[in-house]
């Protein structure tokens, strides 16, 4: 019965490795659809504060017994808080009003984890394979050749959009909470991390929110908005963060990253099929580029 066992552990690890993909794969394409509806920041205090309230009764228990570690541990909450939760989100959703979901989604999954690498290696003195460097770079010639439409003339005089800037901040901010995911004190459990980042990032939001409530136009509630909130709280932070997190506890961290790298393309799939953008050669050119440099990234001896 082991060998069974272990096959069925396997497929469950790597089905709740495709839901989590599949639920964040929409997070671009939300951030695009809805940015003419709902503001940004508002946007995303109604996604972080939805998450808190859902992870509250899920987290309470392992969080009462924590709170000692916590409170130690304020200020690495705070930071991780302010990467994951606050900046990471928020500029995504910025970024929405000045550029397409597929290039959000080509950008930002290829940028975030070029930035961690880097970061992993210079402040947690993790080894980066010759694999891996080719690998990113690769990645990188591939957000090079979509952001220049493929003309050596633009990549020469090529300057950075509003959009692709906010999108790149919104990537390093995520790779400095990765980096700060790594250090994560032992007396802190995972559920009660979730939980004290969502709120702490809440938190860290609402004074920019009521600055920019203060000066936007009401917000019109739908039933598709409330909807969105919804599915951005409940399903893309609590919901794929557990799916996420029992999927690494099945098949491993390195075998589950990799189904990270189907984000880029699912959003494209997305963003084509809900929202209408167009899908151009430049787009399928880089997206070859960006995915083989993923893909030797991850390959191992």
């Amino acid at each position: 019965m082991q060998p069974q066992t272990t096959k069925n552990t396997f497929f469950i690890g790597v089905a709740l490795a495709l839901t989590t993909v599949i639920i964040w794969s929409g997070n671009y394409v939300v951030a695009k659809g809805i940015s003419q509806q709902v503001p940004p920041l508002s946007l995303a205090f109604y996604r972080w504060g939805t998450a808190s309230v859902c992870i509250l009764p899920l987290a309470w228990k392992n969080f009462w017994q924590d709170k000692a570690a916590i409170l130690q541990n304020k200020q690495y909450i705070f930071w991780a808080a302010l990467t994951g939760v606050a900046i990471f989100n928020s500029f995504i959703y910025l970024a929405g009003h000045h550029t397409t979901a597929i290039n959000l989604a080509l950008i930002g999954t290829t940028a975030a984890p070029v930035f961690a690498t880097v970061m992993a290696a210079v402040f947690l003195k993790e080894y980066i394979s010759p694999l891996r460097i080719a690998g990113m770079v690769t990645c990188f010639v591939g957000v090079l050749f979509l952001l220049s439409q493929g003309s050596m003339q633009k990549l020469f005089n090529f300057h950075f959009a509003k959009g692709d800037v906010l999108i790149l901040i919104s990537a390093f901010a995520f790779a400095i909470y990765n980096t700060l995911v790594k250090k994560k004190p032992t007396g802190i459990s995972p559920m009660s991390f979730l939980m004290a980042t969502f709120i702490t990032g809440t938190i860290i939001i609402l004074p920019f929110f009521i600055i920019e409530s203060s000066h936007a136009p009401a917000i019109h509630w739908t039933t598709t908005n409330l909807a969105i909130i919804a599915y951005l709280g409940i399903g893309n932070s609590v919901i794929g963060f557990l799916c996420w997190n029992a999927s690494v506890a099945r098949i491993g961290a390195s075998r589950t990253v990799i189904f990270a790298n189907l984000i880029p393309i699912l959003s494209t799939i997305e963003a084509v099929f809900i929202l209408g953008e167009q899908f151009t050669t430049i787009h399928l050119v880089a997206g070859i580029i960006i995915i083989t440099g993923l893909i030797i990234a991850n390959f191992r001896k």
